[in-house]
């Protein structure tokens, strides 16, 4: 059985909303799949007397957008035929959504982004006029607008620029995150995966989108305590070949359809080096790019800016303490997702039409499990983030967890990450491994060594005297490994220390 995980706040937000009887006008955004609709309908359904119509714009130009909203009215039951067919223009349109707010209705226009695009912008002026006339109604027994958006920067661009016509007309806008990992290990638990190796998997593939987990659960490798293969690795295999290469698998397009498509063809060559090359230097994404084609680094510039702050699909990552224009960023793809489609995935599914579709899949997970190593990074810092925020665990954090690295590659100083607790002068270190086993003796002491060389920075200097301290992270210790590991004068925490934590405070 599938439920409905986490949102309590967005949930709460959104039906204080519903319930004010007045008129609104509400933004949704947030990543693609995140689940906004799903959101406002399950908001929705627990108001029955409530009419909707629920809209979706279309990348077209304005015939394709009324006829799509025409098709909307009529599935949502509440226009007569001769009304819709009046509909053939924007103004129409626009007049349209007058009279259902007047009458109550809740009106939801989903990917409304591509009203910032050129051959739709008209629309804007006109639905600022109607949210205008109902913004100064003094009358309460009014319906109101969701929109809904995936495209940050656009999103931005129509509501919040001041040569927007819509500038400074919402009355609430809410932003919708990945599930934290306090409801991620709620969902673990009640779709039985209770093993570390299984949630890492999993993380580095779907992180905190919804979507992509109900997929799982309909395609039936959730319940995974229900499913007769134990091994961890048979179940990676599985759900690779279930949820990727076959015929009916649920996410076999899901890039192309919903992350690729967006770019019409731009940009696709500095995700798939940034997808191959691993978070890289401005330098080393320049050199990699001339080595594939004749574009300029003016041009390179301009992709990274539009996928970090249009699109956010790239994010730019300092090494701790540095200020926002030091020379040693990195640039790494942002979504789980779309990074194991460009490293792994993508091309062994194309394999697959081809080759023998257990070969693909076997090259896809093992590709993964490269991945996996840098994706648990990012997960322990996360989680050491949030735990700190909800008040769990034994350390506050005073500054958000990061690495850190003195050189570009990372061949002096690499520590996978840094914790800081200002206010009791503590400074945590961490090593990630996905395996174990990989902290050995060698390893640990290699660990220390650049934490004592950091110590001797500029950066470090000021904190010699605070108390120092040396975790090693893996998904899953052994009572075993635990003790090596302390006796070095090293903590040993894995995942199931984590998923304690947050249980306890669910």
């Amino acid at each position: 059985m599938w439920d409905f995980y986490g949102r309590s706040q967005e949930s709460k937000q959104i039906e204080a909303i519903l319930d004010r009887g007045a008129w609104f006008f509400c933004a949704l955004s947030g990543r693609r799949r995140i689940g906004k609709t799903t959101l406002i309908r399950k908001a929705m359904a627990s108001r029955p007397g409530r009419q909707m119509v629920y809209f979706q714009v279309p990348d077209s130009d304005e015939r394709g957008v009324v006829q799509s909203f025409r098709d909307a009215l009529e599935d949502s039951g509440h226009s007569s035929k001769d009304d819709i067919a009046k509909i053939r223009s924007f103004r129409d349109m626009a007049l349209a959504i007058r009279s259902l707010i007047g009458r109550g209705a809740i009106v939801i226009i989903d990917e409304f982004q591509y009203f910032h695009r050129k051959a739709l912008s008209s629309f804007q002026s006109l639905l600022q006029a109607e949210v205008d006339r109902f913004r100064d109604f003094a009358q309460t027994r009014l319906g109101g607008i969701f929109v809904l958006g995936s495209i940050h920067t656009e999103m931005t661009a129509v509501l919040e620029s001041r040569q927007s016509p819509l500038f400074g007309r919402l009355t609430d806008n809410i932003e919708i995150s990945h599930w934290d990992f306090e409801t991620l290990f709620e969902m673990f638990r009640a779709q039985g995966v209770t093993s570390p190796e299984d949630q890492l998997f999993l993380w580095n593939l779907f992180e905190g989108v919804p979507k992509f987990y109900r997929d799982c659960h309909d395609h039936g490798f959730f319940p995974r305590d229900r499913i007769p293969i134990l091994d961890a690795e048979a179940f990676r295999l599985h759900a690779l070949k279930t949820s990727f290469f076959e015929g009916t698998s649920p996410l076999r397009d899901e890039a192309t359809n919903w992350f690729l498509r967006e770019l019409r063809g731009r940009y696709d060559s500095v995700l798939k080096i940034l997808a191959r090359e691993g978070p890289c230097s401005h330098g080393e994404l320049i050199d990699a790019y001339r080595r594939d084609g004749p574009d300029s680094e003016k041009q390179v510039a301009g992709y990274l800016v539009a996928l970090i702050d249009r699109y956010r699909m790239v994010e730019k990552l300092l090494p701790v303490f540095s200020p926002d224009k030091a020379r040693r960023a990195r640039y790494a793809i942002a979504d789980n997702f779309l990074l194991s489609w460009l490293r792994a995935l993508g091309r062994n599914v194309e394999r697959a039409r081809i080759q023998p579709i257990d070969d693909c899949v076997s090259r896809a997970s093992d590709e993964l499990k490269i991945q996996e190593g840098l994706a648990f990074e990012k997960m322990i810092r996360n989680l050491t983030n949030e735990c700190s925020r909800k008040g769990l665990g034994d350390f506050s954090v005073t500054r958000i967890v990061g690495g850190y690295w003195n050189k570009m590659d990372g061949s002096d100083i690499e520590i996978d990450m840094v914790a800081v607790d200002e206010t009791n002068r503590r400074v945590r270190f961490g090593s990630c491994k996905r395996r174990a086993d990989a902290h050995d003796r060698a390893s640990i002491e290699g660990f220390k060594d650049h934490v004592r060389r950091f110590m001797a920075t500029k950066i470090g200097l000021p904190m010699i005297d605070w108390r120092i301290e040396f975790v090693a992270y893996a998904p899953r210790f052994s009572p075993e490994q635990r003790s090596q590991i302390e006796a070095q004068g090293c903590q040993a925490i894995d995942l199931g220390v984590f998923r304690a934590l947050i249980s306890r405070a669910a």
